[in-house]
């Protein structure tokens, strides 16, 4: 038993089984588990072939020659490939939770009420050739990015990317995409690039956008950037051939608490200063992984649930039934809550064995997300405008 094998199959290991069951507590060590967990966990077959030729290529060195080092290494290994399965087989559930709560949200009936013309352009089944062999490749051949443009004043901060179809179809639907990373760290180009690329090759202008991060910025202001975002789109999307009249905003995590306060205060002066006349309201809004608690001490109420309102858009949140960064009950307090003030829908997914940033690859699971949000999207549009809660 190579000495190398025993150590690379005990971090396997480790990977493994935090994956299928994360540490909580204390704080560290539950990142340090996410962090461990999170390939594994979205992309188990990645993982097994990483074990294949970690294998293959410990075959014949010399090392350890003990019983219990063979012992120890053989029964890891049947570990890791049983616990590779099982976490396959959680992932394959997330097409049928994605199902269920779309009924839950929208009615049993809601894929009759799709128009037919974006109901035959849902995609039927999903990409099991790229989430194979293609995980970590996102760009497309029909979509085109348009890097680094300013939105803003704050530098770096206020810039986006646009992702359109090179065919350039008139008057598409706009998702704008705002990532995580805790309101202290991230970047435009690193979450939800499976959904960007998708949507842009289906017709749609996406729009992932940077906003002023750190211990400088204090809230409203990632809000604030946010809804800049959204006026650029009134004001510049139609020069890349998008329907400013549908507009959808989406976040991951900390991009998540910002999108549903952007969402829920359309036209606020307080979240608008120097561009009040700038109309910021939204078609609907997609929460990935969502924090929605306070950020500590601020001037205006930073937590999502305070600016609920009875002509909410309606909101698709999907969140990790094994999130250790935030947990899910924190998410379904948060549906709750709207669900109880909000006239429109609001379509909870909890997604089964999944942690926190579920959005990173071609996985099983955000494919079956993917194919949930552009769903949801297509019957939003199908609405009309007053019911779209548009203005």
């Amino acid at each position: 038993m190579p000495f190398g094998y025993l150590v690379a199959i005990t971090l396997f290991t480790w990977c493994t089984l935090v994956a299928l069951a994360p540490v909580r507590r204390p704080a560290p060590l539950a990142h340090l588990s996410f962090f461990s967990a999170v390939l594994f966990n979205e992309l188990p077959f990645v993982a097994f072939l990483l074990l294949v030729v970690t294998i293959a290529s410990n075959v014949g060195h010399s090392g350890l020659d003990s019983a219990a080092a063979w012992a120890g290494g053989v029964g890891l290994t049947v570990v890791v490939v049983l616990g590779l399965a099982l976490i396959a087989l959680r992932e394959l559930q997330t097409g049928p939770a994605v199902e269920r709560a779309m009924g839950d949200g929208l009615g049993a009936d809601w894929r009759t009420d799709i128009d037919e013309k974006l109901a035959a352009r849902l995609r039927r089944r999903l990409p099991y050739m790229r989430i194979l062999f293609a995980p970590v490749f996102f760009r497309r051949k029909d979509v085109e990015r348009i890097a680094d443009i300013r939105y803003g004043d704050a530098g770096k901060w206020n810039l986006l990317d646009v992702y359109r179809p090179r065919s350039r179809p008139p008057s598409a639907p706009v998702l704008i995409h705002l990532h995580g990373g805790a309101f202290a760290t991230g970047r435009k180009n690193r979450e939800a690039r499976p959904l960007l690329y998708r949507l842009a090759s289906q017709g749609w202008v996406c729009i992932s956008a940077n906003y002023r991060l750190g211990r400088a910025t204090r809230f409203p202001e990632h809000v604030i950037d946010a809804k800049r975002v959204i006026a650029w789109v009134r004001e510049h999307g139609s020069e890349h051939g998008a329907d400013p009249a549908m507009i959808f905003v989406a976040g991951t995590s900390a991009g998540a608490h910002i999108a549903a306060i952007a969402a829920l205060t359309p036209n606020d002066p307080a979240f608008q200063p120097d561009f009040e006349g700038m109309e910021t309201s939204v078609a609907a809004a997609v929460l990935l992984s969502g924090y929605y608690g306070p950020l500590g001490r601020t001037r205006l109420p930073s937590a999502p649930e305070a600016y609920r309102r009875a002509d909410a858009p309606p909101f698709l949140v999907a969140h990790g039934q094994l999130d250790v960064l935030v947990p899910a009950d924190r998410a379904r307090h948060f549906v709750d809550r709207l669900r109880a003030k909000s006239s429109n829908p609001v379509v909870y997914a909890e997604l089964p064995g999944a942690l926190h940033s579920f959005d990173l690859f071609h996985s099983i699971r955000f494919e079956h997300v993917v194919d949930g949000i552009e769903a949801f999207a297509a019957w939003v549009r199908s609405r009309p405008l007053e019911a779209a809660n548009l203005r």
